[in-house]
């Protein structure tokens, strides 16, 4: 069996992130002959040319982008296992999972999801703080996070190998205190029209879905707010200020946390969810518990 030489593969992983060799001798602090030897003896280990030189810059050949596909791979996994051992207590038994939150995603379902991290027989700590997605982005890409909740796949013109896992989908249900609920659910959807509600803001995945479904039905809304934040906005549904919506997945979540009802639900409207991370194939057993859990629920 051939083995290949990790070293070789290091090196060639980091001048194909940054375009240079010159970083990349800066990152390992070597000399430049040095790194463009290690490349070129993992050419000829491999038989296949890695770049090709435009200006100054070094571009990957299409062998090169399956090459360095299977490096971030390589690597990543590597930075996980040093993340899980790293992250254990002092009795040994608790690992880490640092996990983001994309701050327009519903917190009982990220929750809901979440949970089953803690049910996994070696104990689980979890480490989770919300953003939006561009920065939880840029901290899953230097491993600081393992895994993003999102309600958006990630941009296909990431610089970093991101991999976006699809966790299912759920419709979506109108909520609200049990007055305007009593009033706006006779005829619904068609009662909605001039009811006051609550909506996320336009940038918002929810949203963008909300708006072509009300323009399809010629119906108009009188919106009392808009928000960025999901718990401020069912804060102020939970005092009786509008209609808004939220994920059907968590119904019963929804109404018991915010003692609120169901007004109606969204026929056709779909939100899809996913898991972010960096590798392609899911080894962290954390990850993989809340990814299965999720499945789980959304896709029944």
């Amino acid at each position: 069996m051939e083995w290949l030489n990790y070293h070789h593969l290091l090196y060639f992983w980091s001048v194909a992130k940054h375009g240079s060799v010159t970083k990349a001798c800066e990152e390992f602090r070597l000399a430049q002959p040095t790194i463009s030897g290690q490349i070129r003896l993992l050419e000829q280990t491999l038989g296949e040319q890695l770049f090709i030189r435009a200006g100054r810059r070094l571009v990957l050949t299409e062998m090169g982008h399956v090459v360095f596909r299977y490096a971030e791979d390589i690597f990543s996994t590597g930075q996980e296992l040093m993340n899980v051992v790293k992250g254990r207590g002092a009795n040994g038994h608790h690992s880490r999972l640092a996990v983001g939150i994309v701050d327009v995603v519903a917190k009982p379902l990220a929750t809901h999801f979440l949970k089953s991290a803690l049910k996994l027989d070696q104990p689980t700590r979890l480490s989770c703080r919300e953003d939006k997605l561009p920065f939880l982005l840029a901290d899953l890409a230097i491993h600081e996070l393992d895994l993003i909740i999102a309600d958006t796949p990630a941009p296909p013109n990431s610089k970093a190998q991101i991999y976006s896992h699809l966790l299912g989908e759920s419709g979506v249900t109108l909520f609200a205190t049990s007055k305007l609920a009593a009033q706006y659910r006779r005829g619904f959807p068609q009662s909605l029209q001039g009811a006051p509600v609550l909506l996320p803001t336009s940038d918002a995945m929810l949203r963008q879905l909300l708006d072509p479904w009300l323009a399809h039905r010629e119906l108009s809304l009188n919106i009392v707010g808009e928000f960025d934040d999901g718990m401020t906005l069912k804060a102020f549904g939970q005092d009786g200020y509008g209609i808004f919506p939220g994920a059907t997945a968590i119904e019963k979540e929804i109404c018991r946390q915010y003692r609120v009802q169901v007004v109606g639900q969204l026929d056709s409207l779909k939100q899809h969810f996913y898991a972010i991370t960096v590798q392609r194939r899911l080894t962290h057993p954390a990850v993989l518990a809340i990814v299965q859990a999720a499945r789980r629920d959304l896709l029944h």
